[in-house]
C-alpha cells in the first residue's frame, strides 16, 4: 500500500476495527501522565506503518518537496550530551534534564550537529522532527499521524493488558526486545542491547500485528493534543484528545529511557511535547484511514 501517486512510503499494515482495553491501573504508571483508568475502547479499521519513518524515507520527502524542518528553520535542536564529543563546546542545556544540549545546526540530516551525518543510518528512524514536520511528511505520503488510541491498539499487538508489545517480561529468556538504556542513566550506558543511540527500525522481533519497535528506539508523535485526564473523558469510540492544547502526545519511549527515571517504554505509558519541539530521540510513523 503506498501513496495515491506512487510516491515512496513505509509499508503499511491494515488492522481491522475492534475493541481493546486501553491504559493501565498499575502502580508503575505515572499519575501525572493519566495512564488510567483502564477502559474498553473501540477503534475503527486503520493502517499503520510496520516501522517508524526512516531517514531514507524522510530524505525522499525533502528531496521531492524542498521541505525545511522546524529545527532547520530555528537553527538548532536538542541532542543527548552522551552522543557529543568530549571536547564539544558548552551549549545551553535543559534545567530539568541537563543531559540535553541545544546544538546549533543539529537537524534530521545532521543528528549531532555540524560535521555529523546520516551515513549508515538510512534504515534508522528519522529524528529531530517536530510534530509539524511529521504531519507534513504524512500528508505528502497520503496519510496522517495515528491517534493515540490507534497507536496503543497497534502497539499491543493483540495482547490484552500486557506491559510490553511481547508480554510482561522486559527481557524474556535474557533476550533484549527493545532499544532502551542499560546501566546508570545518564552517565553509563553498557549498551547490552547493542546500541547507544538509535537502531534500525526493524531491529528485534515484530509484535503480533507485524509491527516493529513500538517501544524503545524513538518516541513517536501521535495526532492528539495531550490531556492528562483524557481517560476519564468518557470517549470510548475512536477517542481523540481535546480540540486544542499546548502539547502533543508522544508514545513508546526511546533509547534514553531507563527504569530509574523514565519507565515509559511500557505500552500504556504516555508523554507529551510542544508540537514545534525536536530532539534526537523523537520520530513518528505513518497511519492511514481504511474505508
Amino acid at each position: 500500500m503506498g501513496p495515491p501517486d506512487g510516491r515512496p512510503a513505509p509499508e503499511l499494515v491494515e488492522l481491522p476495527g475492534g475493541t481493546f482495553l486501553m491504559g493501565t491501573d498499575s502502580a508503575e504508571g505515572y499519575p501525572e501522565d493519566g495512564e488510567g483508568p483502564v477502559r474498553e475502547v473501540e477503534v475503527g479499521a486503520f493502517a499503520i506503518s510496520a516501522t517508524a519513518v526512516t531517514t531514507a524515507e524522510f530524505a525522499e520527502f525533502v528531496g521531492s518537496t524542498g521541505y525545511r524542518t522546524d529545527a532547520e528553520r530555528f537553527g538548532a535542536s536538542f541532542v543527548f550530551a552522551g552522543l557529543l564529543p568530549d571536547d564539544f563546546p558548552p551549549t545551553r542545556g535543559v534545567v530539568a534534564a541537563p543531559w540535553w544540549r541545544e546544538v546549533e545546526g543539529a537537524s534530521w540530516s545532521c543528528p549531532e550537529g555540524p560535521g555529523s551525518g546520516v551515513g549508515g543510518r538510512a534504515d534508522h528512524p528519522v529524528v529531530h522532527v517536530s510534530w509539524h514536520d511529521a504531519v507534513a511528511y504524512c500528508a505528502w505520503a497520503g496519510g496522517r499521524l495515528p491517534t493515540e488510541a490507534e497507536w496503543e491498539r497497534a502497539a499491543r499487538g493483540g495482547l490484552e493488558q500486557a506491559r510490553y508489545p511481547w508480554g510482561d517480561e522486559l527481557t524474556p529468556g535474557g533476550i533484549h526486545r527493545c532499544n532502551i538504556w542499560q546501566g546508570t542513566f545518564p552517565v553509563r550506558n553498557t549498551a547490552e542491547d547493542g546500541f547507544t543511540g538509535t537502531c534500525p527500525v526493524d531491529t528485534y522481533d515484530a509484535n503480533g500485528f507485524g509491527l516493529y519497535n513500538m517501544v524503545g528506539n524513538v518516541w513517536e508523535w501521535c495526532a492528539d493534543w495531550f490531556d492528562p485526564f483524557i481517560a476519564r473523558s468518557g470517549q470510548r469510540t475512536d477517542p481523540v484528545g481535546p480540540d486544542e492544547g499546548g502539547a502533543k502526545v508522544m508514545r513508546g519511549g526511546s533509547y534514553l529511557c531507563h527504569r530509574s527515571y523514565c519507565e515509559r517504554y511500557r505500552v500504556a505509558a504516555r508523554s507529551s511535547n510542544d508540537p514545534g519541539s525536536s530532539t534526537g530521540n523523537l520520530g513518528f510513523r505513518l497511519a492511514r484511514s481504511v474505508a
